[in-house]
């Protein structure tokens, strides 16, 4: 009887957690298309973003429930390979490649690390697992070959936090710490773009960042000023910014995620962006996958959004459903119960245990 009313309360809980996702995408589309059609913009790439997501997330979801360790195997591999294959993905014969493609296969690494991590975390077969590792370890290396200081740095954090996810308990306060960890970087950019940090941080970070991409951002923060409710239109910051209209070589976008909704799409656009982010972290937390899973993917969703951040990442097609592929994967409910992670509370608790909580 109790099993019975577990499961139902378990169930309730995926439909909550899935109706919300829904109202937050669903509300990235809707408003998209407002915001085009008041400044007559063009909401193709939102509405493309949002498919993307959804639709990984999907075969995410269909796939872990049938291949609990494969799936993810097989994604760490294809995202190996796409870095190196897909053109204009991976490093090129271009003397000057335009900004944003680095961060793109830094995205697509860390998503790849992501993955087998997650993947080792999920078999029982000790061999089998350190394969996964061997492998989330040659995401890392190829990183440094294809000199993606990024990527490099991404992996590393990726593989030091699924690392210690498997002596966690609880996942609540390490999911909370993603939150707060993307919501420092999206503040950091908009210092570096407002002038607001000190000289002695400043010079530095825009060497690193470059002054084009910094003047893109302060273009993106003038255009947030001007038109805060509800931006310039979804693709127009291209046209409208004059340090993109100078550049010989530009893609139109500000290279930041939230700098780039503020802009054109205002205040509301980056709150449910925010939202989506959100809700992929309550998913992460609802699900009934082990706690090193979950923690693997939360963190490397949240390296993929600091990403994104100081970068072009989202506007990659590859990058939106290798991210939702991963949190698909990691909210999914296999057919058969998953063994206990070595280190990690037992199943028996983590049966008992709903996200930090008592189920019933």
């Amino acid at each position: 009887m109790s099993s019975a009313v577990g499961e139902a309360a378990d169930g309730n809980s995926r439909n909550v957690s899935d109706a919300l996702g829904v109202i937050a995408l669903g509300a990235c589309a809707v408003w998209s298309l407002i915001t085009a059609a008041v400044h007559g913009g063009r909401p193709e790439g939102v509405l493309l973003a949002v498919l993307a997501l959804a639709a990984g997330c999907a075969a995410g979801r269909i796939t872990g429930v049938l291949l609990p360790v494969a799936a993810p195997c097989a994604g760490a591999l294809a995202g190996l390979a796409s870095t190196v294959t897909v053109p204009r993905l991976g490093p090129g014969p271009e003397i000057a490649a335009p900004l944003g493609h680095a961060g793109a296969t830094a995205a697509v690494l860390t998503l790849s690390a992501g993955a087998a991590c997650c993947a080792a975390w999920a078999t029982p077969v000790p061999a089998l697992r350190l394969a996964l590792w061997l492998l989330a370890g040659s995401v890392t290396v190829t990183a440094a070959l294809l000199d993606s200081t990024t990527g490099v740095v991404a992996c590393c954090a990726v593989l030091l936090c699924s690392l210690a996810a498997g002596r966690m308990r609880h996942r609540g306060p390490a999911l909370a710490a993603s939150a707060v960890a993307a919501a420092l970087v999206t503040g950091l950019t908009w210092a570096v773009a407002g002038n607001a940090l000190p000289g002695g941080l400043a010079d530095p970070l825009t060497d690193r960042l470059t002054p084009h991409r910094v003047d893109l951002w302060r273009d993106a923060l003038g255009m947030v000023r001007r038109q805060s409710a509800l931006g310039v239109g979804p693709g127009r910051f291209g046209e409208l910014s004059a340090t993109a209209v100078r550049s010989t070589l530009t893609d139109g976008k500000p290279h930041s995620a939230p700098l780039q909704t503020a802009a054109e799409q205002g205040v509301v656009g980056l709150l449910l962006l925010s939202a989506v982010f959100c809700w992929v972290l309550f998913a992460l937390w609802r699900s009934r996958r082990p706690t090193p899973v979950v923690l693997t993917a939360g963190a490397t969703l949240t390296a993929v959004a600091a990403i994104a951040a100081i970068g072009n990442a989202l506007s990659f097609t590859t990058v939106s459903v290798g991210a939702g592929l991963l949190a698909g994967l990691a909210t999914a409910r296999p057919f058969a119960v998953e063994p206990a992670v070595p280190g990690a509370p037992s199943t028996c608790e983590r049966d008992l245990r709903h996200g930090d909580h008592p189920a019933v």
